[in-house]
Formats: C-alpha cells, sequence, structure tokens
C-alpha cells in the first residue's frame, strides 16, 4: 500500500481543473472546489493549489487546514507573503487580495467553512494549531459580485 501523496493529488486535480476551463474537477467528494494562483513566499514561482469552495458571494475565504496536520500547508506562507492570488471558481476567474482574519470575523468565516465543509471541524480537533483562515477581497477593478474585471483575461 502507498502513502498518500497530497502534492501529487492536488497536481493532478489542478490540471484537470484548469484543462477542462473549469467544468471538471469542481466537485471533491461531492464539496466544491476553486483553484487559488499566488506565487512562491521564496522563488516567486508560480504555484497552484485547490481549497474548498467557501464564499460570501462576493467575498472567499481559504483555510489553511492540511487536514489538521500539526504544520500549516505549504500554500499558506506564499499567501502571506504575497497576497495577491487569482482564483478560478468553475468558469469564473478573479483578482484577489488575501487577508488573515483573527478574532470575531475569523469565527464568522470559520462557522461558514465548517458549514460548506463539514470536516474542517474534525480538522481543527485533530491539531493544537488555530487553523488559519484567509479572507479573499475582490482586487480594485474587479467587479464584486462576479469576480470578474479589467484584470480576468483568462485562466489562472
Amino acid at each position: 500500500m502507498t502513502e498518500f501523496d497530497i502534492k501529487q493529488f492536488s497536481a493532478d486535480h489542478v490540471a484537470r481543473y484548469e484543462a477542462s476551463g473549469g467544468t471538471d474537477g469542481r466537485m471533491l467528494n461531492g464539496y466544491p472546489t476553486v483553484v487559488v494562483t499566488t506565487r512562491g513566499a521564496k522563488s516567486g514561482a508560480v504555484r497552484k493549489f485547490p481549497v474548498m469552495r467557501v464564499s460570501d458571494g462576493t467575498r472567499y475565504a481559504l483555510v489553511a487546514s492540511l487536514g489538521g496536520a500539526p504544520a500549516n500547508p505549504v500554500w499558506y506562507h506564499n499567501v502571506r507573503a504575497h497576497p495577491e492570488v487569482t482564483l478560478r471558481d468553475g468558469t469564473e476567474v478573479g483578482r484577489y487580495t488575501a487577508r488573515e482574519v483573527h478574532g470575531a470575523e475569523r469565527a464568522q468565516w470559520w462557522a461558514r467553512a465548517v458549514e460548506a465543509f463539514p470536516a474542517y471541524a474534525g480538522y481543527q480537533e485533530r491539531t493544537e494549531r488555530v487553523i488559519p483562515v484567509f479572507v479573499l477581497d475582490p482586487a480594485p477593478d474587479q467587479d464584486p459580485g462576479t469576480g470578474t474585471g479589467t484584470g480576468t483575461t483568462g485562466p489562472a
């Protein structure tokens, strides 16, 4: 039996999602996903990763759960270093600015995240760290209702 390779799984998921223009790979075990594009914290290279879709209709949340692992996922450090990200939600692509949230705002988004993907609650129980949550605000030139704007010319 082989060990599950999260990096390969994520790469395959992103490739399928993007190759289809966002029509294939949107769902994972019955839950919607999105693909986020950022830059590597140290390398500056383009990095892409899938996450569960958590949204209030205008903004999105990124939950740095890594399945309840003791450390944050690598993408957490990339987003902190380079908060300007692109997000693909199905066929829609938009530019956003990420900010880590705390306190009451984190609690509100955490509740929304657990509602969207109930496994997050169990992930938090597995780890001693407080799982970080980022909120993605639409870039200033975006249409907040669609996630599109002058900066969205195609796939992430």
